[in-house]
């Protein structure tokens, strides 16, 4: 018999109600291959942008019933999920603009030339979906990065069939969201099946392995992610796994900086680290502040900030858990000191703080290797450096980011892009992160064409964004046709443009 589905209450840690069951293997199976016998469905672009659209006015309209839902599952509080929500039906239509508009099938034609050496045959490229994609839900955004989420929008954009595994922190915002993407595709003429959701820890690993599965999109935690990643690469036929895991997202405080806004950085640090009870995958975890009397005005700032922090509901009970022990393990290291000591609030909350150590301990390895990983929940790590070369010593230990931020003075903004210190600073960065902000505080990521929200691993595994408009390419391989006949090939690649998509013919761009 399955194992029941519970939806819980993460200010009591009381079960609110039966939501579904685990699937089992065999019913794995059977939704992906429902889901491949619907992909057919998707072939055409406008069919796609109109499911996208339909399922956008229905979280819209239904909203009071969506965020009610989610907070009573994450305890995110109905302001930040109405903007959630927001942000999710603003990625459907986003897709579905981009869905329709071709661009992304990078269509290229390079008409025969017998006259070049060697001859040059009729050659016409573009990207087709890759098939099944299975979506593994973030706990932290129930909506924009779970069932109705960007994983989800960008895969149906591109013509891919979904199957999303709902993560146990909110199933009934998940059954709930299936359920009116279910109706999204009813209303834009699609069989249901072009999107999907299982449940169970069990069901996610199957979902992984099946044959029929063609990528993989996760966001979680680095040994979940790593444990699914090995998965995809350990089939007989391996598949992409765009995973994103963990992030320490450093940010580096300049001398003249903190000389300059000392105050202003360590009120708006204790903003971006407490957002969410620190439970964004953006939060700054690692912060080099200098030593001396302007770094000093910053940790004074950022006690005063932080102390007056509310504690708030983590996601569950199990992550609390972790939180709490993970920053007992990290203050119990010699040389760190607490200001504001993080850690438990009452049963089922929890503080924000922060810890500080020199740089000189960060510098060698060993047991201080634990202030590099990250600590998911509102607790931040102040290392105080005491010149440049101390920065580059640290960074040079840094893992892989979504994010790097440099905050500078006045003048070291307009220095240029010399081998000044900022510049050499931005250079240091630029390995680290996927996205490199100055002067700003790395919470939030904007839905935009130049977004880019993936970094060196491990915060993610392939070099890919899972936000902006180019996460579709995620799902798409590109194909090549050779003297193909006129009839024979896709209106996007035919002479004449009937399709009237973006295509570049013989090296010159045509819109």
């Amino acid at each position: 018999m399955s194992a029941p589905v519970w939806s819980v209450d993460p200010r009591t840690g009381n079960r609110r109600e039966q939501v579904a069951t685990e699937a089992t293997a065999e019913e794995v199976d059977t939704t992906v291959r429902a889901a491949h016998a619907a992909a057919p469905a998707l072939a055409e672009r406008a069919q796609r942008a109109r499911l996208l659209r339909a399922a956008a006015d229905l979280f819209d309209e239904h909203v009071d019933k969506v965020v009610e839902c989610a907070d009573a599952e994450t305890a995110l509080g109905p302001g930040r999920l109405s903007g959630e929500l927001v942000r999710t039906t603003y990625q459907l239509r986003a897709f579905a603009d981009i869905a329709e508009a071709g661009d992304f099938l990078d269509a290229r034609i390079d008409h025969a030339d017998p006259a070049l050496t060697p001859p040059r045959p009729d050659l016409r490229r573009w990207k087709v979906p890759l098939g099944v994609v299975a979506v593994y839900s973030a706990s932290n955004f129930p909506l924009a990065f779970s069932v109705p989420g960007g994983d989800t929008a960008s895969a149906l954009a591109a013509g891919c069939p979904v199957v999303v595994k709902a993560h146990p922190d909110h199933p009934g915002t998940s059954e709930l969201s299936a359920a009116l993407l279910h109706r999204a595709a009813e209303e834009a003429g699609l069989p249901p099946e072009v999107v999907s959701v299982v449940h169970g820890f069990d069901a996610g690993v199957e979902l992984v392995r099946h044959p029929l599965v063609a990528a993989a999109g996760f966001t979680g935690s680095v040994r979940g992610g790593r444990a699914l990643y090995d998965a995809a690469a350990a089939r007989p036929r391996p598949i992409p796994f765009h995973g994103e895991l963990g992030s320490l997202n450093p940010v580096v405080v300049s001398e003249a900086a903190a000389a300059e806004r000392a105050e202003e950085i360590g009120a708006g640090l204790a903003g971006s680290m407490t957002l969410g009870v620190g439970q964004f995958c953006t939060k700054p975890g690692l912060v080099l502040v200098p030593a001396g009397e302007s770094g000093d005005r910053l940790v004074t700032s950022l006690t005063a900030a932080v102390s007056d922090t509310e504690a708030g509901v983590m996601l569950d009970h199990r992550m609390r858990d972790a939180f709490v022990g993970g920053v007992r393990e990290r203050a119990e290291l010699e040389g760190v000191q607490s200001p504001v000591t993080p850690g438990a609030g009452s049963e089922h909350t929890v503080s924000g703080g922060f810890l500080t150590v020199d740089a000189e301990h960060l510098t060698s390895g060993g047991e201080y290797d634990l202030l590099l990983e990250e600590c998911f929940g509102p607790v931040t790590v102040i290392v105080r450096y005491g010149d440049a070369a101390q920065v580059s010593a640290v960074l040079a230990r840094v893992p892989g980011s979504l994010t790097a931020t440099a905050h500078l003075g006045a003048a070291e903004a307009e220095a240029g892009s010399g081998d000044g210190g900022a510049a050499r600073l931005l250079a240091e960065l630029t390995p680290l992160a996927g996205r490199i902000l100055v002067d700003g505080w790395p919470t939030g990521v904007a839905v935009a064409p130049a977004q880019q929200h993936g970094g060196p691993y491990p915060a993610t595994t392939s070099t890919s964004t899972s936000v902006g408009g180019t996460a579709i390419e995620r799902w798409l391989r590109p194909v090549a046709y050779q003297n193909a006949p006129q009839p024979l090939l896709p209106a996007e690649l035919r002479d004449g443009n009937p399709a009237g998509v973006p295509r570049t013919v013989d090296g010159v761009r045509q819109s």
